[in-house]
């Protein structure tokens, strides 16, 4: 009797409390919302779109986050009650009711929970409001149905009241099918409306998961199902462990014991001995034994001691299990991957219509219509300017700039902004320095400089951005280079013992390939290429033209005692002539190579020019221009009337930032593979993070400079203004080789010593005229608005700071950089020294210039985010400057502000 009594005991009290819990928080759920909203934000400058940011007590933000954590208790335990209960039908008191019972309260008692700290976490995420509220509504009932639930079990149970049984299991069974609703909703916050839909093929939402690299080494049977693509990564990974370990001895130059495995026919045929490989058998195949005999085996694969990695054995394992795929050829030669074509194509551009009147929108709205993508509208005046002063000068704009914009009425605006950014010459080149810095593989300081195994092209490059050089006169200059544009072709000249692929020729085979094709030839330089269908052959023909003589073939850094001429890649461009001279045949191939008839280089850097501004290329990898374009006929059409155009790159940049497609809002993916998915649609520009330079510029421009003039290497004013010769001085060490020692007379001694000091004298003064001249048409140049007086960022010499912020190290090309943060990243921001000193100097600086608290905050946001500060934000950073009224709350303001994603991030 007395167990009896507790138990109901015990149910009165848990049903009491969850049902004050549901009467304060549940049943008027806006309670919470109403009480914590917040003051309306003050009003921005032009057409700013404002974010909302919370300044409530720090408590509900914590149990907003709880959230997540509290909301997967009622979820399973509400969903385990209604499954026991149905096996409960016939007998209402199973022995599964006691657990049930506790289910059902524990259930009901964390679903107010969940519903208390979501209403709480709405408040400070940035969610679908149409969603969010389906979302709240249906915790909120589910919830109350738990509850309802509770009542009548109490009523069944306590009060012996039977009628009430079906009530109870009819709202118990409703509240489960309420959880997996408000489940798949919160699910749809966090993943986005298509979590669920995405992954199925009868879907419009559809959209097939990118194949990643396999380690196939895991895999230890044949139980494994895989798809094309998984077949053809797979059989890409067995060629590279042969290649690198087998076709020394069973490729074309050997072929020992009748045996190659350099080809889909050669490894099937296999040698003198039979077959090497039977798909689908391990036992059978030779191949396998030998690779898996101890080293020291007479029989042993590879042999000489080399023996395969298990990795590599597994690996191997695995492909023969699963039938040894391979690609199938197209014919003898197997061309078994996508080759684009060579020529130019001008395809018809479609008729315009209304304001689709931009080719580039007129060739996007095909793409739409045939995607079932709908133009949405574009982005405000400040998201434009901000985006367009960044990604065309590298700076922001400056408050002046926005209120000048905002005040411009003139309908075709935003192209008569773009077009007078585009004149500013030297800003213009200094931001896209870094961008042919990069892919160039130039640098002020760093390998090859110590020995003069390297030499820069600073100074071409430089004039050849601010003169707007025509892209064909560019390449070149570049290809048959005078002393200003050697560097790029000559390389480095690397010390100590270096492999075959790395000697200057090949370099340069290399990197023209890659800069100007979007085709990878590294592979190809040391074996046959397993990723393309380029052959060793081809790798050395086309590095030939940069050799005074012939290279002999190396195979796996092996040499082979065979050479080839030197020819073209493509050999429908021309032929070179093998016999003349180096600087001959790269004259003669800068000629082949910029004729109107190669599509290739114009289709490349047009596509390199469209992923700068977008985010993402036409074709990507951009270094990968056979992969197949979102849009042929978009890539065409632009690379076409590129040439037509007079090779003007800043005609292509005015076309392509004057569209309405970049001017569409920025997007975003969830997984940075889908960026590179065959299956990839294209919305608008990806959302993206600042360059380190820009980054480091933004910076320098709002708060203080973050690089000293001690750090500049490359200062284009002062080498270029005077184009005077300083006199070298004599080397000593060489003059007393040249003439015997004699001994001078003392007047002799005198009139060298004068003499000495003359020269030093005439040094000195030349470099005081450089250094004058540099300065005068520097301070012109900022009279002129046309460059800022600080250090840009493109200028200096490589660091901490940039390389940590994304600057690559230049010994290699690189043709695009991450934008993802890193942990690098996060630490150099928070604890780096270079980034803290400029906030430090910055606060001292604007405490002593703006003195009161509201002007720095109105001046840090302006500067900043080109807009006012909301109500909320202007209200924690006055408490924060009242707080500490020395320049350390400054500084926490400014480190605070320059971290906003809204700062952060090209929108």
């Amino acid at each position: 009797m007395k167990k009896t009594s507790s138990n109901t005991i015990l149910t009165k009290r848990v049903f009491f409390i969850t049902l004050i819990l549901l009467l304060i928080f549940v049943i008027n759920p806006l309670l919470l919302l109403k009480s914590y909203a917040g003051d309306a934000p003050l009003a921005a400058s032009g057409d700013v779109s404002l974010t909302n940011v919370s300044n409530s007590f720090w408590l509900w933000n914590f149990l907003g986050r709880l959230h997540p954590l509290v909301v997967h208790f009622p979820v399973s335990l509400l969903l385990i009650a209604a499954l026991l209960e149905l096996a409960t039908i016939r007998n209402f008191n199973s022995r599964l009711r006691p657990a049930i019972n506790i289910l059902l309260a524990t259930g009901t008692v964390t679903g107010a929970l969940a519903v208390v700290f979501g209403l709480l976490l709405a408040r400070s995420g940035d969610y679908g409001k149409d969603t969010l509220n389906w979302h709240q509504w249906t915790g909120i009932i589910t919830a109350g149905l738990g509850a309802i639930g509770l009542f009548f079990l109490y009523q069944v149970v306590n009060k012996k009241r039977v009628n009430m049984v079906k009530p109870y299991r009819a709202t118990l069974i409703v509240a489960g099918i309420g959880v997996c609703i408000a489940g798949h909703l919160g699910a749809a916050l966090t993943h986005g409306n298509d979590y669920i839909s995405s992954t199925l093929p009868w879907s419009s939402d559809y959209e097939a998961t990118p194949v990643k690299n396999f380690d196939f080494a895991f895999y230890k049977d044949d139980t494994v199902k895989l798809n094309n693509k998984e077949e053809m990564e797979l059989n890409v990974q067995v060629r590279s462990i042969l290649a690198h370990n087998c076709y020394k001895c069973h490729g074309p130059e050997k072929i020992k014991g009748e045996l190659r495995l350099d080809s889909k026919k050669m490894i099937f045929k296999g040698g003198e001995d039979g077959p090497v490989i039977v798909p689908g058998d391990l036992a059978k195949s030779d191949l396998f034994r030998r690779i898996t005999l101890p080293a020291n085996h007479k029989d042993v694969m590879p042999s000489k001691g080399k023996k395969l990695s298990e990795s590599d054995i597994a690996t191997i394992k695995f492909w023969i299990q699963k039938g040894a795929p391979w690609p199938e050829g197209n014919d003898k030669e197997e061309n078994n991957y996508r080759v684009a074509a060579l020529e130019p194509r001008n395809p018809p551009l479609p008729v315009a219509s209304g304001n689709i009147k931009n080719p580039v929108d007129v060739w996007v709205n095909e793409y739409f219509k045939k995607n079932k993508i709908q133009w949405v509208q574009l982005v405000d005046d400040r998201t434009y300017l901000r985006r367009v002063y960044l990604d065309i000068l590298g700076l922001l704009p400056v408050p002046e700039d926005y209120t000048a914009f905002y005040k411009d009425t003139r309908p075709d605006k935003r192209a008569i902004w773009v077009r007078t950014l585009l004149n500013r010459n030297d800003d213009y080149a200094m931001n896209w320095l870094t961008f042919w810095n990069d892919a160039l593989r130039n640098d002020y300081t760093g390998t090859g400089y110590i020995t003069g195994g390297r030499s820069n092209i600073n100074n071409w490059l430089y004039k050849s951005l601010q003169s707007n050089k025509p892209y064909d006169a560019f390449v070149r200059e570049l290809i048959s280079p005078d002393k200003e544009s050697k560097g790029f072709i000559e390389g480095i000249k690397w010390r100590g013992v270096i492999n075959a692929s790395q000697r200057t020729e090949m370099q340069a085979a290399q990197n023209v390939s890659q800069v100007f094709f979007g085709l990878n030839l590294k592979c190809a330089s040391c074996h046959n290429s397993f990723i393309s269908d380029w052959k060793l052959e081809d790798a050395y023909g086309f590095a030939n033209i940069f050799a005074d003589s012939s290279l002999e073939i190396a195979r796996c850094d092996k040499p082979s005692g065979k050479f080839t001429t030197a020819k073209v890649l493509w050999k429908q461009l021309g032929t070179i002539n093998s016999a003349a001279t180096a600087a001959i045949k790269q004259q003669q191939l800068a000629e082949i190579m910029t004729r109107p008839e190669d599509g290739r280089l114009y289709r490349t850097v047009v596509n390199r020019i469209w992923a700068q501004f977008m985010g993402r290329g036409l074709v990507e990898p951009v270094d990968l221009m056979d992969n197949e374009p979102w849009s042929q006929d978009l890539l065409d059409w632009l690379a076409f009337n590129f040439v037509q155009n007079k090779s003007n790159l800043k005609e292509l940049i005015y076309l392509i930032t004057t569209s309405n497609t970049y001017q569409l809002p920025s997007v975003g993916f969830k997984e940075p593979n889908q960026i590179i998915a065959k299956e990839y649609k294209f919305k608008g520009m990806l959302r993206r993070r600042m360059s380190a330079e820009q980054f480091a510029d933004a910076v320098s421009t709002v708060i203080a400079p973050v690089f000293p003039d001690s750090l500049i290497k490359f200062n284009p004013f002062v080498a270029t203004v005077v184009e005077k010769e300083v006199p070298k001085k004599p080397d000593p060490k060489k003059e007393a080789v040249k003439k015997p020692i004699v001994e001078k007379s003392e007047a002799e001694k005198k009139l060298a010593a004068e003499k000495q000091a003359a020269e030093r004298l005439i040094q000195k003064r030349l470099a005081d005229e450089r250094k004058v001249a540099g300065k005068l048409a520097a301070e012109k140049l900022v009279a002129e608005k046309s460059i800022l007086l600080y250090p840009r960022a493109s200028l200096v010499v490589n660091n901490s700071f940039l390389t940590a912020l994304g600057r690559p190290n230049r010994e290699t090309v690189s043709t695009s950089r991450e934008s993802q943060a890193n942990l690098l990243q996060a630490l150099e921001l928070t604890n780096g020294g270079r980034f803290n000193e400029a906030l430090k100097h910055g606060a001292e600086n604007w405490k002593r210039k703006y003195g009161q608290p509201d002007v720095i905050i109105k001046e840090i946001y302006r500067k900043a985010l080109g807009r006012e500060p909301q109500q909320k934000e202007f209200k924690v950073a006055k408490q924060l400057l009242e707080v500490d009224k020395g320049t350390g709350a400054v500084q926490d303001l400014f480190w605070a502000v320059m971290l906003l994603p809204e700062f952060q991030i090209i929108y």
